[in-house]
């Protein structure tokens, strides 16, 4: 009953808008009075500047002081704020992120999988979910684009785009200074300094110090896990020698040091006898109630995760006459990561992993824009990305098994190398053919090509024997994999119509094909594997119905879409019975939904704005041999009832007041509530691996001085200390690993800032 109050709340609100827009429209607003607005939004998703309420895109935008107010200091603090969007850490990962947008995401978080949600920041394409927990401390918006995307820039996505774009320097003179404090030894401190050195040349730097001691314990030895030590810089220079030519150069660098983070093992961890591969023992039980949020691992102390991330870019628009502008796009970016996962998060050897990366990727967009001043825009673009990612892994698992009922040392040892080139051109056309009628329309030509190879070797040591005669080592073997590869093309059309029925209110109906390109199982440990790793593309097609309207007074604005995708060839990695992990085009899925976005001015001084989004994502088909009863690993607990990462309903309410204290500055009390319907975060639709419907609450307070030198606030996430789940780990032929990871507890801060 819940859900569907809040449900008809949300929807009331959001629908306002379009329903009095006509009526508004035929309403003058009283000569000498100054009626209070909500702030225009512009984006740039299809890359110039437009009124949000006149993209033909299912998009949500928010500002630095939106930011600040959803009380995110990453990005995954969009969790709820954005409708159909699933964003979370990444499983046991301090510095990777998963983000699904509409059911269509990255389901494994190995290097050899590409996302399905295209990170960028300034325009630059971010091929890795690992350094994306990007840290929101110089950002001027950050844009969150639902739904197929590539025939106007960068690199194609299937799911959606999040687009960050960081303060021009030109565009803000002055800087701030501030520092937080929490729970859970909560530090941090962020600074921003920018301003012109010349007529042509403008500089800024910004810089981020970010700790907290975590919010796991080991209840024995003290130690805390799941924390942050974050320091980020980012140097911007910016040229403008004359009207027409303009540049900005970009450095940036990120650097953490951060303990394990664990989850929570909610299967029973099983030990098994190699002989008979029967389950011995029960090392630890699964997980039942609620978590006390206490863990402990096999790892030493010194073991922990490390990441190393930067990057350059230069950016040049020219503007060659008053018609045509060229814009290049160059960058080059190196990230490397050391980290120790405990997968099975438990003090025992069964999922205990390295995974070190070094990996750079070079990237050339340009772009050719024509606008004739009145009824026609064209874009024509090419992109380049070359990636080279090397890494190492170890896996340790002194505890998976007994030979003979004798202990089993068990090491694996992995190296590969995988190299992508991408290329694309693309272009676009948006045209008014008539008065109030727009059409668009794309095509994107795509070729990947990926070359891997990769070399698996495991060792054994014991005093049983296998089979009654054979000793440990005599199991110790290489796996070669030699290098292969592959190319794939696409090509990848949008179309889109749009009616504007007045000033305040469009409608458009859309046509995007997307395209995610197949690749090689870089968890092929066995010969067989190495026959069978490599796995074709994924596309999907999605059909969009929209409505975007305000009313006159700009006091209301809101938006509604309806889509339904078509999904193909999901690339589902899943866990067989014997600890290999096989990567299948197995499923075809629709994915149909509903989304709604408003806000509202309400008087003077209160904002109340909303967002609700309604899913049903279902496979039409699912090839999974382990679901036939005469496979010998038949598991009766695998199904595949539902897509992961996509819970039916996604809802928000946010309110803000602001009070007036007249030359003391303002006080301005904000809160929202967001609800989460029921998740599922596996493919193998484990039951110990989902997590029911929950609401969670927030509340801050803002104190900003007359001429907004100053800033106080103070906050709390998550009031109520509701304990949720939001990301798994699914390994079960491995010691029956199934590892959940939770959201933060109850938390708050206080922060003060200085703007000069």
């Amino acid at each position: 009953m819940k859900r569907k109050y809040l449900s008809m709340a949300i929807g009331g609100i959001l629908l306002a808008p379009a329903a009095f827009v006509q009526a508004q429209e035929q309403q003058a607003v009283p000569a000498g009075t100054q009626a209070t607005q909500l702030d225009e939004v512009t984006v740039t998703a299809r890359r110039r500047t437009e009124s949000i309420m006149d993209v033909p895109v299912a998009v949500s935008a928010f500002g630095e002081e939106q930011i600040k107010d959803l009380q995110a200091s990453t990005v995954e603090g969009l969790q709820g704020a954005v409708p159909n969007m699933n964003i979370a850490q990444g499983r046991g990962s301090a510095n990777s992120v998963n983000v699904f947008i509409r059911g269509i995401g990255q389901p494994d978080a190995l290097q050899t999988f590409d996302p399905g949600v295209g990170m960028y920041v300034d325009d630059v394409y971010y091929s890795r979910i690992n350094g994306a927990l990007f840290s929101l401390f110089d950002i001027q918006q950050l844009e969150v684009l639902r739904g197929p995307q590539g025939t106007l820039y960068g690199k194609n996505s299937t799911g959606g785009a999040i687009k960050l774009t960081t303060k021009n320097p030109f565009d803000n003179d002055g800087g701030a200074v501030e520092v937080t404090a929490g729970d859970y030894g909560r530090l941090e401190g962020r600074f921003y300094v920018s301003g012109q050195l010349s007529d042509t040349v403008a500089g800024s730097i910004a810089g981020a110090k970010i700790t907290n001691d975590g919010y796991v314990k080991d209840a024995d030895t003290g130690k805390r896990y799941n924390d942050d030590d974050t320091e980020a810089l980012r140097l911007k220079l910016a040229f403008k020698p004359t009207d027409n030519f303009s540049a900005v150069l970009s450095l940036d660098t990120t650097k953490q040091d951060a303990a394990l983070t664990l989850g929570r093992p909610m299967a029973d961890l099983q030990q098994r006898e190699l002989n008979t591969n029967t389950v011995v023992s029960i090392l630890e039980p699964g997980g039942k109630g609620e978590w006390n949020r206490r863990a402990r691992t096999s790892f030493d102390g010194g073991q922990g995760q490390y990441l190393k991330h930067s990057g350059a870019s230069l950016a040049m628009d020219w503007d060659i006459n008053a018609q045509w502008t060229l814009k290049s796009i160059s960058s080059y970016r190196k990230l490397k990561t050391e980290s120790y996962i405990d997968i099975d998060a438990s003090e025992y050897e069964l999922g205990d992993v390295l995974v070190a990366i070094d990996q750079n990727q070079k990237s050339q967009e340009f772009q050719l824009h024509y606008d004739n001043g009145s009824n026609l825009h064209l874009t024509f673009g090419a992109y380049y990305m070359r990636e080279h990612v090397p890494s190492y892994q170890e896996a340790y698992g002194d505890d998976i098994y007994l030979i003979s009922g004798k202990p089993a040392g068990f090491l694996r040892t992995i190296a590969d190398d995988l190299t992508t080139t991408s290329k694309a051109a693309f272009a676009h056309a948006n045209w008014e053919f008539v008065p109030s009628w727009t059409l668009a329309a794309g095509v994107r030509w795509t070729k990947d090509e990926k070359d891997y190879e990769r070399t698996t070797s495991t060792f054994w040591t014991s005093e049983g024997l296998f089979l009654g005669f054979l000793p440990a080592s005599a199991l110790n073997s290489t796996v070669p994999f030699p290098q292969t590869s592959a190319s794939w093309t696409a090509v990848t059309p949008s179309v889109s119509v749009q009616k504007a029925f007045s000033d305040n209110l469009m409608a458009y109906v859309s046509a995007n094909r997307g395209f995610k390109s197949g690749g090689f199982n870089g968890r092929a440990n066995s010969a067989f594997d190495v026959a069978n790793a490599k796995f074709d593309p994924e596309y999907v097609w999605t059909y969009e119905l929209g409505l975007k309207g305000s009313s006159a007074d700009r006091r209301f604005r809101g938006s509604a879409a309806a889509f339904y995708s078509n999904y193909s060839d999901f690339q589902a990695r899943v866990s067989q019975d014997v600890g290999t992990f096989p990567v299948l085009n197995a499923a075809e899925l629709n994915i149909k939904g509903i989304e709604l976005e408003g806000s509202a001015m309400l008087g003077e001084a209160t904002t109340l704005s909303a967002q609700l989004g309604w899913m049903d994502a279902k496979y039409d088909k699912f090839e999974d041999f382990r679901l036939d009863p005469s496979y010998p690993g038949f598991d009766p607990n695998v199904n595949h009832n539902h897509v992961p990462f996509s819970p039916d309903w996604t809802a928000r309410v946010a309110l803000q007041h602001v009070l007036s204290l007249g030359d003391k500055g303002n006080l301005t009390f904000g809160g929202d509530v967001s609800y989460r319907g029921d998740t599922w975060l596996s493919v193998d639709n484990r039951d110990v691996l989902s997590q029911d419907a929950y609401t969670l609450l927030g509340a801050y307070g803002v104190w900003d001085s007359p001429q907004l030198v100053w800033q106080a606030r103070a906050g709390v996430r998550n009031l109520t200390d509701k304990q949720y789940k939001t990301e798994g780990q699914e390994f079960a032929s491995v010691g029956n690993i199934q590892t959940a990871y939770y959201g933060l507890p109850r938390n708050w801060y206080v922060s003060l800032r200085y703007n000069f």
